[in-house]
């Protein structure tokens, strides 16, 4: 997991070095941040959290390398879409990871029913995540068969990804993620996970498929996600104050990422009506709520992939150094988002190239640790 991490982390990197560049194709910068970075990271967080969520045993050392496998397929599509090999690449590669998909669902399925007692309901957002994934990947294989249609099905493909499989996967862990990384328990987490379930599923499904077909479908289903994610925030509000959530650096950067899927929700809504164009919208869920949420999901799980088991001084001094830059991060995240959809492009891209060095610096200093710090 920490080599599926570290290459998530030089896949955004390089992704938002070339995209700030101008260098090479926009198709295949954007899929080296997704399918070599976050699809891969969104199946190590997965197997992380289906064996605690289920109460089983760790995945075999066979299912443990899906997302080093998914990573080096991931190269081959934005290879392809570079231009270095046959284009008919980009469609192996997606029937590939729609057969891993299929198996790490098969996976969860599995450890949900083999489960000691009921399983929390958290795996459940896995499932529809992964289905979202492989709908996504579905649309992509039929562009050959019916190719008059390539503009919906590749609309379908892109608000699937990005709402379907990694607002479900976002949404599915936070409520877990964020009292963990406080320290503190929410009682109400998982009620709320049984409950808006099916506001996200369907409100993902329905904003894809409007997208594709015709906008007005898919401002009810941008309206269900906005009630979900605006009664997270409240719930955490309610439960730990707003101080807790601001000043702790993991914290505070899984509430950025809640803000900025927020702020992208509404910009869909302003783009289908013709309001602001695509790539305002686009970039802002990148670096409103991407980022953030990577740099904070792995800020809290990169010391425990590191040091498995019980707390550790060294875990938390890693922990510790991931987290000191991360509220400041969180708010330059959260201001790039603002300044790319108020039209501020070099602002934007200024603020977010700022959070993620700081992260990097993090990284950097986090890994310095060793077991000599006891």
């Amino acid at each position: 997991m920490i080599q599926t991490a570290s290459l998530t982390l030089l896949s955004l990197v390089c992704s938002a070095i070339l995209a700030l560049s101008g260098l090479g194709s926009p198709l295949a910068v954007a899929h080296l941040a997704f399918a070599v970075g976050i699809v891969p990271l969104i199946f190590a967080a997965m197997m992380h959290f289906v064996p605690v969520l289920t109460r089983t045993g760790e995945p075999d050392k066979r299912l443990a390398k899906l997302p080093s496998a998914a990573q080096a397929i991931g190269l081959l599509a934005v290879g392809a879409m570079q231009g270095w090999l046959p284009y008919g690449v980009v469609y192996l590669a997606a029937a590939v990871d729609l057969v891993f998909a299929a198996i790490l669902l098969n996976w969860i399925a599995l450890r949900a029913r083999a489960a000691l007692g009921t399983p929390h309901p958290g795996w459940r957002w896995y499932g529809a995540a992964l289905v979202c994934l492989m709908l996504a990947l579905l649309a992509i294989v039929l562009i050959p068969v019916w190719p008059s249609y390539w503009q919906a099905l590749r609309v379908f493909h892109l608000h699937l990804n990005t709402l379907g499989l990694v607002g479900l996967a976002a949404l599915g862990t936070l409520p877990v993620l964020l009292p963990t990384a406080l320290g503190m328990a929410d009682p109400e987490a998982g009620g709320w996970l049984r409950r808006r379930l099916w506001l996200v599923a369907s409100g993902a499904l329905m904003v894809a498929t409007g997208a594709a077909i015709s906008w007005p479908f898919a401002a009810p289903g941008t309206a269900l996600m906005l009630v979900a994610a605006l009664g997270l925030l409240g719930q955490w509000g309610r439960r730990f104050g707003i101080w807790p959530l601001v000043s702790d650096g993991v914290a505070a950067s899984l509430l950025a990422a809640v803000i900025g899927l927020l702020l992208t929700l509404a910009a869909g809504l302003l783009h289908g009506a013709g309001i602001i164009p695509t790539r305002p919208s686009l970039l802002a869920w990148a670096s409103g709520f991407l980022l953030p949420l990577v740099s904070g999901a792995l800020s809290q799980l990169l010391p425990v992939w590191r040091w498995p088991g019980p707390q550790t001084p060294e875990r938390l001094l890693m922990r510790r150094k991931l987290a000191s830059s991360g509220s400041v991060r969180a708010g330059l995240f959260v201001s790039s988002a603002l300044a790319l959809l108020a039209g501020l492009d070099v602002l934007g891209a200024a603020l977010a190239a700022c959070g993620l060095a700081l992260f990097v610096i993090a990284v950097l200093q986090a890994v310095r640790v060793s077991r000599s710090t006891r």
